[in-house]
């Protein structure tokens, strides 16, 4: 049989009917295949959460007026707002949208734009696409099923919020119009992501521009509903997150404003497949800087605090941030939950029993210390990303022993945990106006139920390399412990499965040094078995 030649393949395929999206089809089930284990669970677990609070809120505040009470107290407190937004309505299904629209959209952008980093800029960088591209698969083939697999990721999320608030009692078109903006916000920033893969040449990049967006957005919308408690800040309505609250779900929907939000997608979208069709497979509008390596960064250790470095400041100032807002709301804890004795109980369970602002100190610095095992995870499985973009060979083989070269990542890893939790405290402390000693300590306190999951992380990389991100879902199942299990009063043994429950609840319950010290050791000998595993191991291919 004659081989075809390249050139006659090429021609071939440009003659094609599909043109540039030829194989678009296979591209899309191969990465929903993929994806077929972490998005439902993504989707599931969002979605879910939106009925689960609905079932919360109705049980906390049963009364008309209970809920009444609740949205005028929201309403006028400048810092709450800041987080959650205004309370457009004071049914149960207005009170959903208040607690969940910003933070359930947010994380939908997360979702997309994992999804479209995966199917786009890291297959380029791991090669994978270039031998794709060798068949039958058009230029802009890999973005389109990127896009379209990050839209089906969002309309089943908006089924499922849909259907649990209709389940929930609170369905209609309240229920259409706060699933429509979350998944809305999903596939903008989804585009957004898809925009990013084509300046980068590096996925953690594109995943690391895509977020800051995000954040911006975040930050405008809350400098916006901290000024106005009607969402009609010019701050607000620059934010897509601050498109998605002005739906008002439940509140005379506003169904004027998802139009924005799909004008916002579809200019995106060809603003990508601009690009998309101007640059090389492998290739980036925006070059990388190559060396040669001075000063820090002719050791591993000067190596992995250069390429860390971007993230751990982004974290720490985040970290700074919402540890002053939180501790802005501390004074005021007794004020926002009022007489509600089941509110009450859920801060105590949270915090502890040694009073209900000491409580929610407690509580919060619970949040930043589940929110600091995101940063470890995402910190020590760089470790895996160096590898399997074949960076590490290099590097090790020179001079440089494996040991080494991973107790530099693992140093800027357990070392950045510490420092970020050291920086929430202080925001935190500042934020309450005192108890400065008190509230560090207890930030700090968290040190080793964090410790305990990077230690986990580096284990599964050193030992089961290609089992190293599933630590993702301990991460994430120590967050829903953290964040839900008190509002559903779990059972205590649920709990126990989160190293965060077993350390004290401070600052106000007294110190027990045991499970501090025991969980420490913990997280040293899981450290050195990864260490041991990683010397013993073959390199990923």
């Amino acid at each position: 049989m004659t081989a075809v030649p390249l050139t006659a393949t090429a021609g071939t395929r440009r003659r094609a009917g599909t043109g540039q999206l030829a194989g678009t089809g296979s591209l899309l089930r191969l990465a929903l295949r993929r994806d077929r284990i972490v998005v439902p669970v993504w989707v599931l677990v969002l979605g879910g959460s939106f009925s689960s609070v609905g079932s919360s809120i109705s049980s906390l505040y049963e009364t008309p007026a209970q809920r009444a009470e609740l949205a005028a107290s929201m309403n006028g407190n400048s810092s709450v707002r800041a987080m959650y937004g205004p309370v457009f309505d004071d049914s149960v299904g207005g009170l959903v949208s208040w607690r969940m629209l910003a933070f359930g959209a947010a994380l939908a952008a997360v979702m997309s734009l994992v999804v479209v980093v995966r199917h786009t800029r890291e297959e380029e960088e791991t090669g994978r696409q270039e031998m794709l591209s060798a068949a039958m698969v058009g230029r802009r083939a890999p973005l389109t099923a990127a896009l379209l697999a990050a839209l089906i990721a969002n309309a089943a999320l908006a089924l499922v919020i849909a259907a649990g608030m209709a389940g929930s009692g609170a369905g209609g078109a309240g229920a259409m119009a706060l699933a429509s903006a979350v998944a809305g916000v999903g596939v903008l920033f989804a585009c957004t992501a898809a925009i990013a893969a084509q300046f980068t040449e590096s996925a953690r990049l594109a995943k690391g521009l895509t977020a800051a967006v995000v954040g911006a957005a975040f930050v405008l919308k809350a400098a916006g509903d901290s000024a106005a408690d009607d969402g009609s800040s010019v701050l607000t309505w620059l934010s897509p997150l601050g498109w998605a609250e002005n739906v008002r779900p439940y509140a005379a929907e506003r169904w004027w404003v998802l139009p924005l939000i799909a004008g916002a997608v579809a200019v995106q979208c060809v603003v990508a497949y601009v690009l998309a069709g101007h640059r090389d497979t492998g290739m980036s509008f925006l070059a990388a800087r190559p060396g040669p390596a001075r000063g820090r960064i002719t050791t591993a250790s000067g190596l992995a605090i250069r390429l860390q470095r971007g993230a751990l400041l982004g974290w720490t100032v985040s970290f700074a941030v919402v540890g002053f807002v939180f501790g802005g709301l501390a004074g005021g804890a007794a004020d926002l939950v009022g007489d509600n004795e089941k509110a009450r109980e859920i801060f105590e369970r949270m915090g502890g029993q040694s009073g209900l602002t000491d409580a929610f100190l407690a509580s919060m610095v619970s949040v930043l210390g589940t929110v600091a095992a995101l940063y470890i995870a995402a910190s020590v499985l760089r470790l895996h990303g160096e590898e399997t973009a074949g960076r590490a060979e290099p590097v090790l083989a020179g001079g440089t022993g494996r040991l080494g070269w991973a107790a530099g990542h693992l140093l800027i890893a357990f070392g950045g945990a510490a420092l970020i939790m050291a920086v929430g405290g202080v925001g935190l402390a500042a934020g309450y106006g005192h108890a400065l000693p008190a509230v560090l300590g207890a930030s700090l306190v968290q040190l080793p139920a964090i410790w305990l999951l990077g230690g986990v992380t580096a284990l599964l990389y050193g030992a089961i390399p290609k089992a190293a991100p599933a630590s993702w879902g301990l991460v994430g199942l120590c967050l829903a412990l953290g964040w839900i299990g008190p509002a559903l009063d779990l059972p205590q043994p649920v709990m126990d499965a989160s190293p965060f429950t077993h350390l004290p609840k401070l600052p106000g319950a007294e110190m027990e040094w045991g499970p501090v010290l025991l969980l420490t050791a913990l997280s040293a000998v899981l450290v050195a078995a990864a260490l041991t595993a990683l010397r013993r191991r073959d390199l990923l291919t």
